[in-house]
């Protein structure tokens, strides 16, 4: 293929952090990843070691060594919109060192430029590596392109393994919990507020669901030695037509966080059971679920998920750790294959202006992961 407009530095002997920068200085906000995917395609193109498929704007690169086990590293090459925090800027600070700012610093292409540097970098894994890197992460599920590769290439995101580089602060986070969101729905009968007595207020009709989800206690769940600690929450109410009418119509939006031991099935049956006394108290109310996305287990009892967490535990001192909320390692659970996120960068900064990451995180990330990988 022709060199693209901005063509990468030499993957393997450019260090991590300064291949962050360059990266991060190639705006690639969601659905205009084109010319960092060029970037990324062309660099891994010279590496002789690695097979590459391009789809879309999504790159994989693996290597064929006919090891006894494949692990998947990923990561998303978009990023949210810009917002007056690009070129990347290195600056100093008392507590971290130094650290890089900009958009995509955090979420990630700090995990991004790492991956890409081992793809280079680490030529003969102890395991066969899949990389991938994917468009359409910020956006709706429906673009993800994770999803599309799952679709049109599923075998290769077939693995033991994986790990994703979302930012953790250099920790390991298991899986991830599962998240549904409910609207639960009374109905009433208009009236002019003078005349309330003629019609019946929906809205008031919501009281019984409030109260049992304020008195509700969230549970704790131990899944593959990591507690998932749950949430159930009210995030919106909605109804009323005007100042002066009685309502006949009102929602209330339900998000419940569940551990990755539940299926959706049965995270809904816990909800329906939650609100069982106050739905039997309105018998013309509805439930219905408007979204949902099942969690995924760690799965860090698999010999090779062991391995990698001993080797970021002893090179990094990372934490163990839940992902409390919903990422892309649920894709990878629903195609059987146990997962984790790994990335350099304070979950909290992500998305926000002052997003920023210290530089030492990148590199240490980058060493966990190269003595895990090397032989």
């Amino acid at each position: 293929m022709s060199q693209p407009a901005r063509a990468l530095p030499d993957l393997a002997t450019t260090d991590p952090v300064t291949l962050t920068r360059v990266l991060c200085d190639i705006a690639s906000v969601s659905g205009e990843e084109r010319a960092i995917a060029d970037a990324v395609e062309h660099a891994l193109r010279a590496m002789p070691h690695l097979e590459v498929l391009r789809d879309g704007d999504a790159v994989l690169a693996r290597t064929n060594r006919a090891r006894a086990s494949r692990v998947v590293i990923a990561g998303h090459l978009d990023t949210v919109p810009v917002q007056g925090n690009l070129p990347t800027q290195l600056r100093t600070d008392e507590v971290d060192g130094e650290v890089l700012w900009g958009r995509g610093t955090v979420d990630m292409k700090g995990g991004v430029a790492v991956a890409l540097h081992l793809a280079a970098a680490v030529a003969d894994p102890a395991v066969d590596v899949t990389y991938a890197f994917y468009d359409h992460e910020e956006v709706e599920a429906a673009k993800n392109g994770l999803g599309r590769i799952a679709r049109n290439h599923p075998a290769w995101l077939a693995a033991d393994f994986a790990i994703l580089g979302e930012p953790t602060s250099g920790h390991v986070e298991g899986g991830c919990n599962g998240t549904m969101r409910l609207d639960v729905r009374t109905p009433g009968c208009t009236a002019h507020s003078a005349r309330a007595w003629r019609g019946h207020n929906a809205i008031h009709d919501l009281a019984p669901v409030l109260t049992a989800l304020a008195a509700h206690t969230s549970e704790t769940v131990t899944v593959d030695g990591l507690d998932y600690r749950e949430g159930l929450n009210a995030v919106g109410v909605r109804g009323g037509i005007a100042g002066n009418m009685i309502p006949d119509d009102a929602v209330v939006t339900v998000n419940y966080r569940f551990a990755p031991s539940r299926d959706a099935a049965q995270a809904e049956a816990y909800v329906r059971e939650v609100l069982a006394d106050a739905l039997a108290a309105l018998p013309d109310a509805t439930v219905t679920v408007t979204d949902v996305a099942e969690g995924a287990r760690p799965g860090l009892d698999h010999p090779v998920a062991a391995a990698f967490v001993a080797a970021a535990t002893a090179a990094t001192g990372a934490q163990i750790n839940p992902k409390y909320g919903w990422t892309d390692v649920a894709r990878f659970s629903a195609l059987g294959v146990p997962a984790v996120n790994f990335g350099p960068g304070d979950p909290s900064l992500a998305h926000a202006d002052d997003e920023r990451v210290p530089t030492a995180q990148i590199a240490a990330v980058a060493d966990a992961l190269r003595a895990w990988l090397a032989p």
